[in-house]
């Protein structure tokens, strides 16, 4: 396999924290904070028209064949890596061998004809066949499951495009990712962002609240929640009741003195084994357990369900997998390092 990769491209994504998905106020206002990916009308500063569409195939692909995204992010990735979303030919000298297509398929390793390999909807689903036979990819680092498709002599690459696939799975399969209220929409190089907009309220664990296990973000009821980071749905929950133990309705509005518990709220499992947890959500989560979500996904909507004064998403971060008190870590400081910032305290 080729391990061509746009140097530009390449430059960029190690020298800038953050990528964005721009609106037209930041087109035509103050420079962005952020490098662009697209524009609602197509516009881009990272990838041009002819990326996203291919971009598109291999997300469309992977959801005709059932393939979670996981392994759409996989895919993209190892496309970055491979061919920068091109759909390359021969070039000569230049080329690695007979490596053809969005991911350098070789027809000599079995990989289908020219024709076929060029076809790019026929080399998402021959890497898609192969990616599905590898026993535990789901779980694996991404450059572990590529390499395992791919047998590439630079095997460390593919992570290096992590971040710009968890965005673009998530840019080209439609699903809307949160405004920073500037009209961007920023997700850290390592493919996460902010769940929702809004004020810090409440920290972690203060000596008035010591078993406060997350950060309270205040945001007006039915505010979209987005998923923090692409996961996997381990839990849909209705936690509310009364201090005498008798069952109270997540349905409807809880209460900080009578009203004890969550409310409704979910919690996803990350590649890295973090899990993160979202609470008093205004009704049941729209997603369901054993589901695979996208970095931006909707998730919810911000409510007041349980233990709660007022609408705002109580956001919790564990290190690892049960989510208990003792795994629980501060919100802010996780964010901070996988490149996000939460809001900053009123």
């Amino acid at each position: 396999m080729t391990t061509r990769a746009i140097a530009t491209i390449g430059a960029v994504v190690l020298a800038v924290a953050f990528l964005c998905i721009a609106g037209v106020a930041t087109l035509t206002g103050a420079a962005s904070a952020c490098s662009v990916i697209t524009t609602p009308s197509g516009t881009t500063g990272r990838y041009d028209a002819e990326q996203l569409h291919h971009a598109k195939v291999i997300v469309t692909v992977g959801v005709q064949n059932d393939i979670p995204v996981r392994g759409q992010i996989i895919a993209v990735a190892t496309a970055l890596q491979e061919s920068g979303l091109r759909n390359l030919g021969h070039l000569g000298e230049n080329n690695d061998h007979d490596s053809l297509g969005l991911f350098q398929q070789r027809p000599s390793q079995g990989w289908g004809t020219p024709a076929q390999i060029m076809d790019p909807e026929y080399a998402a689903g021959a890497f898609y066949r192969k990616l599905v036979t590898i026993p535990g990819w789901q779980t694996m680092p991404l450059t572990v499951a590529a390499q395992a498709v791919q047998r590439s002599a630079y095997p460390d690459a593919y992570a290096n495009w992590e971040g710009d696939a968890n965005v673009l799975v998530g840019l080209v399969s439609g699903q809307p990712v949160g405004s920073n209220g500037t009209g961007e929409q920023c997700i850290s190089i390592g493919g996460w962002m902010k769940p929702v907009q809004g004020p810090l309220v409440s920290r972690f664990r203060t000596d008035s609240r010591p078993g406060h296990d997350g950060v309270d973000i205040a945001a007006p009821k039915r505010t979209p929640i987005h998923a923090a980071a692409s996961g996997l749905v381990i839990r849909v929950v209705c936690n509310a009741h009364l201090v005498n133990g008798d069952p109270y309705s997540c349905d409807v509005d809880g209460d900080p003195v009578t009203v004890r518990g969550c409310g409704w709220y979910i919690e996803l499992l990350h590649p890295d084994s973090s899990v993160t947890r979202y609470c008093h959500m205004v009704r049941r989560p729209s997603v369901e357990v054993g589901q695979q979500v996208a970095v931006g996904q909707i998730i919810g909507q911000v409510g007041s369900s349980g233990h709660s004064s007022g609408p705002h998403l109580h956001l919790e971060t564990h290190t690892s997998h049960p989510a208990t008190e003792s795994n629980a870590v501060d919100p802010v400081g996780f964010f901070a390092l996988r490149g996000t910032d939460l809001p900053q305290p009123e």
